[in-house]
Protein backbone atom coordinates (compact mmCIF):
# COMPACT_ATOMS: atom_id res chain seq x y z
CA UNK A 1 0.00 0.00 0.00
CA UNK A 2 0.94 3.72 -0.67
CA UNK A 3 1.14 4.28 3.26
CA UNK A 4 3.37 1.15 3.89
CA UNK A 5 5.77 2.75 1.16
CA UNK A 6 5.56 6.24 2.87
CA UNK A 7 6.35 4.56 6.66
CA UNK A 8 9.46 2.76 4.69
CA UNK A 9 10.86 5.23 3.46
CA UNK A 10 10.51 7.69 6.16
CA UNK A 11 13.96 7.14 7.92
CA UNK A 12 15.60 8.48 4.06
CA UNK A 13 17.54 11.81 4.53
CA UNK A 14 17.13 15.40 2.13
CA UNK A 15 20.65 15.06 1.36
CA UNK A 16 20.44 11.06 0.23
CA UNK A 17 22.66 9.70 3.39
CA UNK A 18 19.35 8.10 4.98
CA UNK A 19 18.06 4.82 3.87
CA UNK A 20 17.09 2.11 3.32
CA UNK A 21 17.16 2.92 -0.60
CA UNK A 22 19.45 6.35 0.19
CA UNK A 23 16.65 8.67 -1.84
CA UNK A 24 17.72 12.01 -2.30
CA UNK A 25 15.77 15.43 -2.32
CA UNK A 26 12.28 14.99 -4.54
CA UNK A 27 13.12 11.38 -5.19
CA UNK A 28 11.91 10.59 -1.19
CA UNK A 29 8.04 10.30 -1.20
CA UNK A 30 6.28 13.45 -0.16
CA UNK A 31 4.28 11.88 2.50
CA UNK A 32 7.80 10.04 3.81
CA UNK A 33 9.05 13.84 3.96
CA UNK A 34 7.02 14.92 6.15
CA UNK A 35 6.24 11.53 8.26
CA UNK A 36 10.02 12.53 8.80
CA UNK A 37 9.95 15.53 10.29
CA UNK A 38 6.65 14.64 12.42
CA UNK A 39 9.21 12.00 13.72
CA UNK A 40 11.78 13.53 14.62
CA UNK A 41 9.98 15.99 16.65
CA UNK A 42 7.73 13.44 18.43
CA UNK A 43 10.98 12.21 19.32
CA UNK A 44 12.59 15.45 20.69
CA UNK A 45 9.14 16.76 22.47
CA UNK A 46 8.56 13.22 24.27
CA UNK A 47 9.77 12.14 27.22
CA UNK A 48 12.31 9.77 27.25
CA UNK A 49 13.75 6.79 29.76
CA UNK A 50 17.56 8.36 29.32
CA UNK A 51 16.78 12.26 28.97
CA UNK A 52 13.92 15.05 29.31
CA UNK A 53 11.44 16.20 26.29
CA UNK A 54 13.77 19.22 24.71
CA UNK A 55 12.20 22.96 24.96
CA UNK A 56 10.56 24.02 22.30
CA UNK A 57 13.17 26.66 21.08
CA UNK A 58 15.85 23.94 21.25
CA UNK A 59 13.57 21.86 18.71
CA UNK A 60 13.24 24.67 16.10
CA UNK A 61 17.08 25.07 16.14
CA UNK A 62 17.41 21.87 15.35
CA UNK A 63 14.96 21.24 12.74
CA UNK A 64 16.41 24.62 11.45
CA UNK A 65 20.24 22.92 11.27
CA UNK A 66 19.21 20.15 9.86
CA UNK A 67 17.11 21.44 6.95
CA UNK A 68 18.52 20.90 3.51
CA UNK A 69 20.55 18.05 5.31
CA UNK A 70 17.94 15.71 7.05
CA UNK A 71 14.84 17.24 6.13
CA UNK A 72 13.28 19.10 3.09
CA UNK A 73 13.49 22.96 3.58
CA UNK A 74 10.92 23.96 2.27
CA UNK A 75 8.95 21.68 4.44
CA UNK A 76 10.50 22.29 7.55
CA UNK A 77 9.70 25.92 7.34
CA UNK A 78 5.86 24.90 6.85
CA UNK A 79 5.97 23.03 9.99
CA UNK A 80 7.20 25.76 11.91
CA UNK A 81 5.37 28.31 10.58
CA UNK A 82 2.21 26.69 10.49
CA UNK A 83 2.20 23.90 12.96
CA UNK A 84 4.16 25.67 15.39
CA UNK A 85 2.69 28.56 15.41
CA UNK A 86 6.55 30.37 15.02
CA UNK A 87 9.02 32.53 12.20
CA UNK A 88 11.00 30.15 10.32
CA UNK A 89 14.65 31.38 10.01
CA UNK A 90 15.52 30.56 5.93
Amino acid sequence: SDMAKYVLYHHERWDGKGYPKGLKGQEIPYVSRIITIVDAYDAMTSERSYRSALQMEVVIEELQRNSGIQFDPELVAVFIEKVLGRTSKL
